[in-house]
């Protein structure tokens, strides 16, 4: 799990739109980390927030409205 893998996921969320609406689509946080897992990701909860942390918020708005919500999870949770 990494920090690099948790970057490179949400560079494809905002450059690949199928990729993200695939990613949204998926009906609960098991389903959607498992998606994101068999794309090649592999970060946990805690390594998504920091990397977000990190993003302006014009750059949270590209990767689906600036929330975690996409995960299904909370910062207090690890996948």
């Amino acid at each position: 799990m990494s920090i690099e893998s948790a970057k490179a996921f949400l560079d494809r969320m905002k450059t690949d739109e199928e990729f993200a609406k695939k990613v949204t689509a998926c009906k609960n946080a098991d389903t959607r980390m498992a998606y994101i897992k068999n794309e090649g990701f592999n970060f946990t909860v805690a390594e998504i927030n920091t990397v977000k942390d990190e993003l302006s918020d014009e750059e949270l708005d590209l990767v689906a409205g600036g929330g975690s919500s996409w995960l299904g999870c909370d910062s207090q949770q690890e996948q």
